[in-house]
């Protein structure tokens, strides 16, 4: 492939094995659950989870634009990665205009408030949500993903109701291709969703620590937040945490694409995922105080896995210490592959 193709000419060798191994990764990953070996079938549902990981970042570049030269190979790249990631009941192009209000009004910008629906729904369906998440179940994020099938068919704004179509005709292909699955092998589509739900807890981690962004429901695309104080660049770095791997062995960032250098990433949201690290070092040197190694959060995770769900507030980070980020709650439902 020419260098040409690639935005950046730098790119075309680390883009290039990005997708081969996005796409190469959930082909060979989702013949593997195919096998009669259980050690086979643990290796392949492993596999297709990273792909469908490394698929799901591919879509944030595509969507700022990094990875082809030409938007429309960037628009039809990311319909495609949706479709591996399973987020493709909605475009590609209302992903990306989430995504972009995230940027320009450096808030979380929701359309369903998942927190407010949870607080206000009855009290058995709210203790099932409670409860799967207790037990490590994604539960919101798979209310925003059901709620991107439903949207169309439940509102009466007409941006939305043009949608069905597009929803029903995924609907039908993809629940045909999970019946001819499910025909072959019942083994393979349970391990097919075991991969599936291993990318969104990866996803739901990585998102939960980046920000202590104010969030706001806005019910369309154009509306406004509050201008209750400066959301200025200082506002974005100061509410914007590198969560990465590892200190100790960098590499293991490449198995996100980078995506943990978010300090970088919204100082420069042009530069490609392969240029993130040195972008870091460059900007921020040694001892950033916004670098919060993801063994700091696992704790947090595990004591706030049901505070987050339904408090606003995404708690506090502590200046320094082994410990300062026990504190921060994090936040839930704000996945870059959900267009609400």
């Amino acid at each position: 492939m020419s260098a040409s193709v690639y935005r950046y000419a730098d790119g075309r060798v680390p883009n290039s094995l990005a997708l081969l191994y996005a796409f190469g990764g959930y082909a060979a990953g989702f013949a593997l659950l195919f096998a009669d070996s259980y050690w086979l079938n643990a290796c392949g549902t492993l596999l297709l989870g990273h792909a469908m990981i490394v698929a799901a970042y591919l879509i944030h570049e595509f969507a700022h634009g990094t990875i082809f030269a030409e938007p429309k190979h960037n628009i039809r790249a990311g319909e495609v990665c949706s479709w591996l990631c399973g987020s493709c009941y909605a475009g590609f192009q209302d992903l990306r205009r989430k995504h972009m209000r995230h940027h320009v009004d450096r808030a979380d910008v929701i359309t369903f408030d998942t927190k407010a629906f949870l607080k206000r729904c009855p009290g058995w369906l709210r203790g099932l949500v409670l409860a799967a998440e207790w037990a490590y179940i994604p539960a919101v994020e798979l209310i925003m993903h059901y709620y991107v099938i439903l949207l169309p068919f439940i509102t009466a704004n007409p941006k939305h109701r043009a949608n069905r179509r597009r929803v029903l005709l995924t609907l039908l292909v993809r629940g045909a291709l999970f019946a001819l699955v499910a025909a072959i092998s019942p083994k393979a589509l349970l391990l097919y969703f075991v991969a599936w739900s291993l990318m969104i807890m990866v996803l739901r981690f990585t998102d939960a620590y980046q920000h202590t962004y104010d969030a706001f429901a806005v019910l369309e695309d154009n509306g406004k937040i509050p201008d209750d104080k400066p959301r200025d660049r200082a506002y974005e770095q100061m509410n914007t945490y590198t969560n990465v791997v590892s200190l100790r062995w960098p590499a293991l960032d490449l198995l996100l694409l980078n995506f943990a250098y978010h300090n970088a990433h919204h100082e420069k949201p042009v530069a490609p995922w392969y240029r993130l690290r040195k972008l870091h070092h460059e900007l921020y040197g040694d001892g950033y105080a916004q670098v919060l190694p993801m063994h700091l959060l696992f704790k947090s995770f595990h004591q706030h896995r049901l505070r987050r769900v339904l408090d606003d507030d995404y708690g506090v980070v502590l200046p320094s210490g082994e410990r300062r980020a026990d504190g921060f709650y994090g936040a839930v439902g704000v996945s870059f592959l959900t267009a609400v």
